[in-house]
């Protein structure tokens, strides 16, 4: 791999997915996806993570392209799962001697996903604060368990200020060519990395808020997380974006979510998004729950401080769709959001009910207006209802 080091003695050795279209067969990949692995050559050689097994002749070409026939000492686990750990077992194949660095709990994973480092003789347990020195480099290990597994550490070379962050800051996005940050044009990078914590790292609010306090006063020159770029030139924006999401910070702006089998609902959703339009809400985002991924979803839920949900009955319950995405934003443990309901039937109404259930049960967001229920299609008194929910959310948001 021509051209890999990050910085003294540290190397990009990391792959590209872009076959993958979803991830976790659940999150689209537009733009794939990268593994990130790196490897410190130092008197003793260190390899900090490793890739999908897929990939692991491409990996291991990468290493080998680094190191040539030098062996690797330490095999560092910052993170188990298997987009990382995945090759843990071929390259212990290949680098026999290799100690494996992690804690207690990464033990317990390895050993049963890999039934690897299960004799004391081939394993480094560390804990918090501990150190490695590989001779001019010195690791330094801060553990940051449900970041977003339990198992999950950082690793610090304090010789180079260089942070191998597991999954922490990073997002979507393969590497075109470059990677890192200020040799790339990182656009795309913004969004995905609000869209991968919004999916994979938004219920960990409180655990994350807990490693950034760890992490705060820490000299750091380069982010090396285990997906998309490496931060160097934007390290104060990629921390400031990942604590404003671990705090639900949010802008004020308005998501309408709703189903709709013949378009009713869909014409009410429209009201109201022209309401509040109208009452001055620039940013609007709406999103057919049948149509719209959840991944884009949860992503301008976790962005945006209004949320207005909206359905028809089915089956004397909850559009299942919509059902589902209640059930997804209740999981992440979203805070501080503003709240508008709506609900369309033909004969039996019971989206309304069933939504406020959901928020008085899970979601705790601050209910606003009164909710609109629309019977069969909309008429005056149901488009009357549904501007005012439009124009009190507005009102709402502009408070704010």
């Amino acid at each position: 791999m021509k051209n890999s080091e990050i910085t003294q003695g540290i190397h990009y050795v990391g792959v590209n997915d872009r076959h993958k279209h979803i991830f976790e067969n659940l999150w689209p990949l537009p733009y794939g996806v990268s593994y990130n692995s790196y490897i410190i050559v130092d008197e003793k050689i260190a390899l900090i993570d490793t890739v999908e097994v897929d990939f692991f002749q491409q990996f291991l070409n990468n290493v080998r392209s680094v190191i040539g026939d030098r062996p690797i000492d330490y095999i560092i686990v910052n993170h188990v799962e298997p987009d990382h750990s995945g090759s843990l077992a071929l390259i212990k194949k290949y680098y026999p001697e290799a100690k494996i660095v992690g804690n207690k709990k990464t033990f317990d994973m390895v050993r049963g996903y890999y039934h690897v480092g299960e004799s004391a003789d081939e394993i480094v347990e560390v804990n918090n604060g501990d150190t490695l020195s590989l001779g001019q480099h010195e690791l330094q290990f801060t553990m940051i368990p449900m970041v977003h597994w339990p198992e999950t550490m950082v690793t610090l070379d304090t010789t180079t200020n260089v942070l191998f962050s597991g999954d922490a800051f990073g997002c979507f996005g393969a590497l075109s060519g470059a990677f890192i940050d200020s040799e790339m044009n990182c656009d795309i990078f913004w969004s995905e990395m609000q869209r991968y914590y919004s999916n994979i790292v938004g219920k960990y609010g409180v655990p994350v808020q807990q490693a950034l306090k760890k992490l705060a006063g820490v000299q750091i020159d380069y982010i090396c997380s285990t997906h998309g770029p490496v931060w160097h030139e934007h390290i104060s924006r990629v921390i400031a974006e990942y604590n404003r999401m671990s705090l639900y910070q949010t802008e004020p702006g308005l998501v309408i979510c709703y189903g709709s089998m013949y378009g009713n609902t869909e014409q009410g959703a429209e009201v109201i998004a022209r309401a509040a339009s109208i009452a001055g809400v620039k940013n609007i985002v709406m999103h057919d729950v049948s149509r719209s991924n959840h991944s884009y979803i949860l992503s301008d839920v976790f962005k945006y401080k209004g949320l207005v949900l909206g359905a028809p009955t089915y089956n004397n319950g909850l559009y299942p769709p919509m059902e589902t995405l209640l059930s997804e934003l209740a999981a992440r443990g979203i805070k501080n959001h503003l709240l508008g309901v709506f609900g369309s039937f033909t004969w039996a109404g019971q989206t309304v009910k069933k939504i406020l259930e959901w928020n008085d049960s899970k979601l705790k967001f601050e209910l606003v207006g009164t909710p609109a229920e629309i019977k069969q299609s909309l008429n005056a008194d149901s488009t009357e209802a549904c501007e005012a929910l439009g124009k009190a959310m507005a009102e709402a948001l502009l408070k704010n």
